[in-house]
């Protein structure tokens, strides 16, 4: 005969399996979670917090999941439900999502919390005190943003910014470190040559692969004299740009009071000690807490660049123009939103004087040396091999390359009519009052992520477009 139980206690079984499931994969998370599996975590922890929406532990560990793997919105949502219990990794977690989003005010408030609590427990806070230190900095420098008009910006793969860069004869030349040298150094630098063509600035890479400035001297038809240009070689430096007068130095640190990564500082040879002066930071919008570099200033031109990975994917970067200023100053503006917008570029048009047309500068930015006033006969490049790039469809060999390229083009154009959109949204958004605030930021969000979804999927063709060539010339990718 078979024994039945009675619903009362059938449930009651029912219930201790299901607790003791989820007992078993909250363990499981836990230790995926120290041991710093954060994706692996995140399923099981969404899972959990969903079934207790108010659990402050359960929240920070979902939260700190989300940070980990790239989900700002969901970790800053569940971490803010930690910190109301006063969960200490929810304070230093947080700060750092309002350092990301360049709320840096914000940031300041939940690094004084972390390190108040700290303090309490009688814990290290020197960390956390160089951190709010940092974001203090931050915050001091956006409220003293130069005030530039940004006239064009540019997302490029990441070892091809250099090809944006269209220096007048007059400002030198430019030119990526491997393809400059004959040298089995591999590095990710860049050599500047002066107008003369007789002296040359560089970075590479010594002893402990900290990349370390040098210049050196044309003597007959060969550099040589090596020199190095600062005596600290534990401080990375890197992509120098002099100027005409080759007093004035700009270059990219890590060093110096960086915010984070590489930022940009200048200098200035003083010829009577033979040496470099204190390296002076740039301020926003040039540098963030992302890597900021390649400061260059065409005189002749009157035009700048540099180059930031600020808000990109990994393997590409932003490289902005401007209008350098001969006498810096600051916006005017007192609004926060105003000097955030301003400081971290989130539209360029922000920066733009009212009614100016900027077109002229842009073709002029993209020509060089002499035909400036030509327009340029290259219609894209689009590097193949070692040996290979191609500057338009007919220099193609196979039709498959060309067909998937030209999907490629379409795809840049699609992208580049998304920013202008995302541009003008995020203009109405910064100007509007809180109900069209609220009415644009679900746009804003859908149309930024189309965007990433667009540039994945363009990276994606243009990879098939160049496996296609270089199967069709015989080479092994």
């Amino acid at each position: 005969m078979k024994r039945r139980f009675s619903k009362p206690i059938f449930s009651i079984l029912l219930s201790f399996v299901c607790l003791y499931g989820n007992a078993q994969s909250l363990d499981q998370a836990k230790t995926l979670y120290t041991e710093g599996n954060y994706a692996a975590a995140k399923p099981v922890f969404a899972k959990i917090v969903n079934q207790s929406p108010n659990n402050a532990s359960y929240n920070q560990w979902y939260g700190v999941c989300c940070y980990e793997t790239g989900d700002l919105e969901n970790a800053e949502k569940h971490l803010l439900v930690a910190n109301k219990r006063n969960v200490l990794e929810s304070y230093r977690y947080l700060a750092l999502i309002y350092t990301k989003k360049q709320h840096y005010d914000e940031a300041v408030n939940f690094w004084e919390g972390f390190i108040e609590l700290q303090n309490k427990r009688k814990e290290d806070i020197s960390e956390a005190e160089n951190n709010l230190e940092t974001v203090r900095k931050l915050l001091r420098m956006e409220e003293n943003t130069e005030d530039i008009q940004v006239i064009d910006s540019m997302v490029v793969n990441k070892n091809e910014f250099l090809d944006t860069y269209h220096l007048s004869e007059e400002s030198g030349t430019l030119y990526p470190y491997n393809k400059f040298f004959d040298s089995n150094v591999n590095a990710s630098s860049t050599v500047y040559k002066n107008q003369k063509g007789d002296k040359i600035f560089y970075a590479k890479p010594v002893e402990d692969k900290t990349y370390t400035l040098f210049s050196q001297n044309k003597l007959l038809d060969d550099f040589s004299d090596e020199k190095q240009l600062f005596k600290d070689r534990t401080t990375d430096c890197n992509y120098p740009f002099v100027l005409s007068d080759g007093v004035t130095m700009y270059f990219a640190s890590k060093g110096y009071g960086s915010l984070g990564g590489y930022d940009i500082f200048v200098t200035r040879y003083n010829i009577n000690t033979d040496t470099y002066l204190a390296p002076e930071q740039m301020g926003m919008p040039f540098n963030s807490s992302a890597n900021d570099y390649m400061f260059v200033i065409d005189e002749t031109k009157k035009l700048g660049w540099f180059v930031t990975d600020r808000n990109q994917p990994e393997d590409k970067v932003c490289v902005y123009l401007f209008i350098p200023e001969e006498k810096k100053k600051s916006i005017a503006a007192e609004d926060p939103e105003t000097r955030r917008a301003r400081a971290t570029l989130s539209s360029i048009k922000e920066t733009w004087k009212e009614s100016a047309d900027y077109s002229g500068l842009v073709k002029l930015a993209y020509t060089d040396g002499n035909e400036r006033n030509e327009k340029p006969k290259n219609d894209f490049t689009f590097t193949i091999n070692d040996k290979a790039t191609y500057y338009t469809l007919n220099d193609m060999k196979s039709d498959e390359t060309k067909t998937l390229y030209s999907e490629y083009l379409k795809m840049t154009e699609q992208i580049n009519g998304l920013k202008t959109k995302l541009d003008t949204m995020r203009d109405s958004f910064h100007k509007g009052n809180s109900s069209k605030k609220e009415q644009l930021k679900p746009l804003i969000i859908s149309a930024e992520n189309e965007l990433y979804s667009l540039m994945n999927s363009a990276k994606t063709q243009e990879k098939k477009a160049r496996n296609a060539e270089n199967k069709r010339l015989g080479i092994k990718y």
